[in-house]
């Protein structure tokens, strides 16, 4: 074995992504992964609060933009886009939303819309200070116009104040005055987050994160009065109002008393539902959550986790049954009902404008895919509304209740915005969006697959056959796992940027002839409580290398894969499965591509929070013992090694400590490192060139000649 380590000139580095762009083919694959990434990817879809229309944010190939969509003389939608930026740049586009008149939208350019309070990223290497800012643009265009540096942009009801966040504080702007300049509504201890203006707009709601406990706060415009809601030494969070403003319902959550992160947690203090009154008097529990299952409150995917309705009933999320489902409970309190039953998983959810129906996505009946339901607050089956070999995420209801406008996908063309007919059908309304030369068509339509862990847990996972596999011929394999750990890869394009590139991915390794396993291994979402807080997963023995174990072999068995040609790639979480499999399997998988994997349990986890007192040394031997590193010395397959010097989801340093043991070994591995790039990359061009050399990679090392000296003496 020998040491190499990739530092690529730069000139070199840019024809291997010139290389990708071309249209000639190479490796013998029927499109470019250019091609393949070339789709936009659509996120952000939101209703007007007038007129019917409806926006997202479109990324095309780093090019980030608003788009509108309304209502044309046809009875169908024009949409078009209303922002102009041409390049990419690398400046994140997020938290968009309507101005109350329904004639502009507000959003958030440049920063980390994970991380907003830490300094932007600036992974182009732009001139000058990058700052995090919020823009109004109107949706006939027009340049757009900055409003004020901030993010989190939330407008009241009336559209006349617009309040936001900046430096951990709330700000306000008066939007009708164009002379106003912004105000720091009051100053507050504590990080605020979660504003939630009253319907009435005279009161805005928020959250002040203490650390280890957290208030609901209120603060009215028209008294100047401020005040905290039952304060505790819990973490109160959620804040929704009443329909007529008079109230305030929110989530009362305790301490984790476990304090170790990346470990299962089924159960905890119960949690509750509290309602005050707006000035603070009157506070009470109107409901509980009960022991065991569900007493740990697991969030839902929108803008409110307690929805109230127009007949006083608050629906909630709630694992009571091992499954994330929705419930709900009279305004004055009483005996939770369940509105969504099944063995299934509930994910997101949105009060129609008239307050009276939830429209949710969920995988019910169609495990591994989301179609959207519906479902009354006063209860009622649910209704089905999509159907299909597709998914649909992201509903929006204009003012009417009726005019709903979704983000579908199937397995040859990645989300975008669809009319829903009455019918259920569904009618793109966005077309001209996806490239002429995309090559969506020439896809392979991924299968779902369940095999067996070493353990005996059944686990999901997609399954693509490259066009070649009639050839009788053993081919080599590839598997993939995703990051998170809590995400669930479906079976077509994906509903999050990051897995809307690695789909494009696994579809482009395809067309090069390998056989691909996508994992839905334990950790994830989709399958119920139990599968997700898996037993002594993570950082809590690593029980997911079961399901790692289990993939290599499952491919390995199989008549159409060369057992010794098996590579394994996965970014964040997926990196850390693949050098645990290098780590601890080099003799089934013969080469991988980690990107900005975990590598030490240990130190990732004083990334998440602050050391935790009540940490004792068995609990940080076992995250260790769990961990790549320390089972590095038995790693012998080569391995290519990438990641932003940016990161703050996963610290630099765990790239740069494995790479080091790599190297004091004498193993075979290469790295890229991308300066100043966060952990999900922000530009178009950073993931054009990583799985560029990904694939370039998984060629040298997975070709007939390049194993042929490697020896598989566990593989069949």
């Amino acid at each position: 074995m020998w040491s190499s380590v990739l530092r690529l000139p730069l000139i070199l580095s840019f024809l291997l992504v010139l290389l990708a762009q071309l249209p000639t083919r190479s490796f013998g694959q029927s499109f470019t992964l250019s091609q393949a990434l070339s789709a936009p990817f659509n996120s952000g879809l939101i209703a007007s609060p007038k007129g019917a229309r409806f926006a997202w944010i479109a990324n095309e190939q780093g090019r980030r933009n608003i788009w509108v969509s309304e209502p044309n003389p046809k009875g169908s939608y024009t949409s078009h886009p209303i922002s102009r930026y041409q390049i990419d740049d690398g400046l994140e586009l997020s938290g968009l939303t309507w101005n109350g008149d329904g004639e502009s939208v507000l959003y958030v350019r440049g920063g980390d819309a994970e991380f907003e309070e830490r300094p932007a990223p600036n992974p182009a290497m732009l001139p000058g200070v990058v700052e995090q800012e919020i823009w109004k643009v109107g949706v006939h265009g027009g340049d757009p116009v900055k409003l004020a540096a901030g993010h989190h942009p939330a407008v009241s009801s009336d559209g006349s104040t617009l309040a936001y966040l900046l430096k951990e504080q709330v700000w306000t702007l008066a939007l009708n005055d164009p002379t106003a300049k912004p105000l720091q509504l009051f100053h507050g201890r504590g990080s605020f987050r979660e504003l939630v203006w009253s319907p009435d707009s005279q009161s805005l709601a928020f959250v002040s994160n203490r650390g280890d406990h957290g208030f609901v706060g209120v603060f009215t415009l028209r008294t100047k009065a401020l005040s905290y809601l039952d304060a505790s030494t819990a973490h109160d969070e959620h804040p929704a109002w009443s329909p007529d403003s008079s109230e305030l319902a929110y989530i009362r959550v305790f301490p984790d008393a476990m304090g170790v992160a990346f470990k299962p947690r089924r159960t905890a203090e119960p949690w509750s539902i509290r309602v005050a009154r707006r000035d603070g008097s009157e506070a009470r529990e109107m409901w509980h959550s009960t022991p065991g299952p569900g007493s740990v409150f697991h969030e839902s995917v929108g803008s409110s986790q307690l929805l109230w309705s127009a007949d006083n009933q608050i629906a909630f999320p709630w694992e009571r049954d091992g499954w994330l489902h929705l419930y709900a409970v009279p305004g004055s309190g009483g005996k939770a009902v369940l509105l969504t039953p099944g063995d299934f998983e509930v994910e997101s959810v949105l009060l129609s404008p008239d307050r009276r129906r939830i429209i949710y996505s969920s995988n019910q009946n169609d495990i591994d895919r989301r179609h959207l339901w519906s479902v009354s607050l006063n209860g009622g089956a649910p209704v089905q509304m999509t159907r299909g070999l597709g998914s649909e995420v992201s509903a929006a209801l204009g003012d009417d209740s009726k005019t709903c406008v979704v983000l579908r996908s199937d397995a040859i063309l990645p989300g975008r915005p669809a009319l829903m007919r009455g019918d259920g059908d569904l009618e793109d309304i966005a077309p001209q969006m996806i490239p002429a030369d995309f090559p969506g068509k020439r896809f392979v339509v991924p299968e779902q697959v369940i095999f067996r862990a070493t353990d005996g847990m059944q686990i999901h996972g997609q399954l693509f056959l490259p066009a070649s596999i009639g050839d009788k011929k053993r081919h080599p394999a590839i598997v993939f796992f995703h990051g998170g750990s809590r995400r669930q890869m479906l079976l077509g394009w994906h509903y999050m940027q990051y897995y809307h590139n690695t789909y494009a991915m696994n579809e482009y390794l395809a067309s090069l002839g390998y056989i691909v396993l996508s994992v839905n291994y334990r950790s994830g979402i989709g399958y119920g409580l139990n599968f997700r807080e898996a037993l002594e997963y993570g950082a809590g023995g690593a029980s997911e290398f079961r399901d790692v174990q289990g993939a290599g072999l499952y491919l390995a068995g199989r008549e159409d894969v060369d057992p010794h040609r098996i590579g394994v790639w996965g970014g964040s979480y997926g990196g850390y499965l693949t050098a645990l499999a290098l780590a601890r399997s080099s003799d089934l998988f013969a080469a991988g591509v980690d990107l900005h994997g975990v590598h030490d349990w240990k130190s990732e986890q004083a990334n998440w929070g602050p050391s935790d007192p009540r940490s004792d040394q068995q609990t940080e031997r076992i995250a260790f013992e769990s961990s790549p590193l320390y089972s590095v010395k038995a790693w012998r397959s080569p391995v290519l090694l990438m990641q932003g010097d940016d990161d703050r989801n996963v610290p630099f340093n765990q790239t740069v400590r494995l790479a080091a043991a790599l190297r004091e070994q004498g193993v075979d591995f290469e790295e890229h490192i991308f300066p100043d790039e966060v952990h999900d990359f922000l530009l178009h061009r950073s993931w054009l060139k990583a799985y560029t050399l990904a694939a370039e990679f998984f060629q040298r090392k997975l070709s007939q000649s390049g194993t042929e000296s490697r020896t598989h003496s566990s593989i069949p």
